[in-house]
This record gives structure tokens, C-alpha cells and sequence, in this order.
């Protein structure tokens, strides 16, 4: 379930966990095959692992995850994040860094970037990456959560009066709502 599209990488991983407009709560990581179809589904901003991840790989995602989400949460609030959140992502950062390579494509040669590791390593780091990204944007603090009742996705407002996650959902639900309220 991917309510939230065109949000910075770091975003959509801490979206994975969610709260449906029916008022249940959803994670999109709750199972293996729930992390690969989020993966699928961001094959061009991340490298997608060829071989199957298991539990405990799972487990290694969504413990990032909630890294991330703490340390978004302190910087939103313009607050220290806390130092296990820093450290999380430092480890993450450390176990498969970027290299620069050599490229051949027929006789053109490019510089590109490769990475050593396990499939798991390569995602944790890439993930980490994002969230330094996002955690150390001036922007930061303009990450804001949805005022749909019930909704906690968080988003980057590209116009400073958005006001929902998508306007389409939870935007239409309070749209809905006041008009019921107005002509009841």
C-alpha cells in the first residue's frame, strides 16, 4: 500500500508504516514479500537486491526504519537526535560504502559507483544514505504530517499550504466531511 508517491527515499521508509483511512494500522514491511514489492516499486531510486531477503534481513530494515523515523521525529522538531538513531546509521553507512569504478560501455568509458557487501548490506547502506540526505537537508524542518484524521504519513510540501499526504485521500476524506458537516 503506497498512499504517498514522489517523497524523498528516506520519507517512503518511514511511510511504510501507516495507518489505513479505515483507522487500521499497516506495514508495508511486515513480511519479506511485503519488502520486496516496496522494493520493486523503487527499483530506479535504489538498488533493488537480485536474491530473496529473509526474516532477519527484514528485521535489519525495519529496525533502520525506526532509526530513521526517531531521528526525523528529533530534527523535526529541531531537537538533538538521539545517539543509538546516529549510531544505527553511521553502522549502516560503514558496511558498504561507495567506490568509484570504471565503466565500459563499448568505447565510451564512465566513471560510476559500486559497492561491496552482502544485498543486505548494500540496501541498509543506500537506505542510510537517503536518510542523511533528507536528516541534513535545510529542508528538514518542513517535513510535516498529515492533518487527515487518523493519518500519520509525513511529507515534504513542495507548496507551504499542503496540507495532506495526498490530496486525493485524506485531503477528499476532510473535504468530504466538512461538506457533511455543512449541509446536515
Amino acid at each position: 500500500m503506497d498512499l504517498v508517491t514522489g517523497e524523498p527515499l528516506a520519507l517512503d521508509l518511514v511511510n511504510t508504516s501507516v495507518r489505513t483511512p479505515s483507522g487500521r494500522d499497516h506495514d508495508a514491511l511486515a513480511t519479506a514479500e511485503g519488502l520486496h514489492t516496496w522494493l520493486a516499486k523503487r527499483a530506479g531510486r535504489l538498488t533493488v537486491p537480485e536474491a530473496p531477503l529473509g526474516p532477519d534481513d527484514l528485521a535489519a530494515v525495519r529496525d533502520l526504519r525506526g532509526h530513521v523515523e526517531r531521528a526525523l521525529e528529533a530534527a523535526r522538531q529541531a531537537a538533538p537526535p538521539p545517539p543509538e538513531a546516529v549510531e544505527a546509521l553511521n553502522q549502516a553507512l560503514r558496511v558498504a560504502p561507495a567506490y568509484p569504478c570504471l565503466e565500459v560501455q563499448g568505447a565510451v568509458l564512465r566513471r560510476g559507483a559500486a559497492r561491496d557487501g552482502t544485498p543486505l548490506d548494500r540496501l541498509l547502506t543506500e537506505l542510510a544514505e537517503a536518510a542523511v540526505a533528507l536528516l541534513t537537508d535545510p529542508g528538514v524542518g518542513k517535513v510535516r504530517g498529515c492533518e487527515g484524521p487518523g493519518c500519520r504519513l509525513l511529507f515534504l510540501p513542495a507548496h507551504p499550504r499542503r496540507r495532506w499526504c495526498s490530496p486525493d485521500l485524506c485531503g477528499n476524506r476532510v473535504r468530504v466531511a466538512r461538506y457533511y458537516q455543512r449541509h446536515k
